[in-house]
């Protein structure tokens, strides 16, 4: 553990990790900020948080786990979430120059090969699928936490599964609200809570949902999640609405941990189906959690996690 907490030589020492790190896009260079945490020359965890366009912040439960287990790893809030530079410019939310970020990142990190994990959970494992395809030759392992790899497929369960198990009149409320763009509408708010995401997002009364979750959403930019998601919780309709990489996961092969979670808004069985179709794919499931199981399922979750991470092959 001493070798763990020496910083002794790491150029981030004076700021306790902190660090904003330049990124060039088709607007202008703009930073976005990281933050380390511990040290580890041989496993080095990038995490991708969800959204898109909220923030690292419900991230946070790591620092409960991954310190303990020697696991260095990295905060990072995307381009225009958090601590990051806001830019107004609606044409950078692009999927494509988000997996370039990520490499631009990774290069100013100095993560490479030889012990670079990247993690993404929701909308970050998309991004990091999508990274994966691309990128491959720098990763030593990938993990995948509660994202199918279909937008249409998700839509399909939604539309199959998750709507049927709500109350058809406050459902049919939602889709007027949604219809009208009154998304703002504190009705709104509160049927999505008690029809969404008490028992698929965090399977706790919102009011008791852990701090680090309320800040992430309180900080949440809109503009992109409404661009790449679109307006409504219960279905893809922005620009990754057509987004399915089902067909390629073969082509990843490096070590791959995918995490579902019986609760989820996303369907457990693809995601293990998902973990079947990687060629160096392994399924980790959480039978109490939700899409959130970083919280609601925290000891699967996380007992899963660490074991994944600390027995990847050299």
């Amino acid at each position: 553990m001493n070798g763990y907490l020496d910083y002794t030589g790491r150029d981030d020492i004076v700021s306790g990790g902190s660090r904003m790190v330049p990124v060039s896009t088709p607007s202008g260079t703009y930073r976005v900020w990281t933050k380390r945490v511990g040290n580890n020359p041989s496993l080095k965890v990038l995490l991708l948080h969800g959204g898109p366009g909220i923030t690292h912040e419900y991230l946070e439960a790591f620092d409960s786990y991954l310190p303990a287990a020697g696991i260095e790893y990295y905060y990072y809030d995307q381009l225009g979430c958090g601590h990051s530079d806001h830019p107004d410019d609606e044409s950078l939310w692009d999927l494509e120059r988000c997996v370039d970020e990520v490499e631009q990142v990774r290069v100013a990190l100095g993560l490479d090969r030889s012990s670079f994990v990247l993690y993404g959970q929701s909308w970050g494992a998309l991004l990091a699928i999508e990274y994966a395809l691309g990128r491959q030759e720098h990763l030593r392992g990938l993990v995948l936490s509660n994202m199918m790899s279909s937008a249409p497929a998700f839509n399909t369960y939604a539309q199959d599964v998750l709507m049927p198990r709500m109350d058809p009149d406050q459902l049919a409320a939602i889709k007027q609200f949604e219809a009208d763009g009154d998304l703002d509408n504190p009705r709104y708010q509160q049927l999505l809570a008690d029809q969404l995401f008490v028992h698929h997002i965090l399977r706790l009364p919102p009011d008791q949902w852990p701090d680090p979750v309320q800040r992430a959403f309180r900080h949440g930019n809109d503009v992109i999640y409404r661009k790449m998601q679109g307006p409504s919780e219960l279905s893809v309709s922005g620009t990754l609405a057509e987004w399915d990489r089902s067909g390629d996961l073969d082509g990843i092969d490096v070590p791959t941990l995918v995490i579902g979670a019986q609760y989820d808004t996303m369907d457990s069985d693809h995601l293990r189906a998902m973990a079947e179709r990687l060629p160096k794919g392994r399924y980790l499931h959480c039978p109490q959690g939700s899409h959130f199981a970083l919280y609601d399922d925290q000891a699967t979750y996380f007992a899963g996690l660490i074991d994944f991470l600390c027995h990847l092959p050299d």
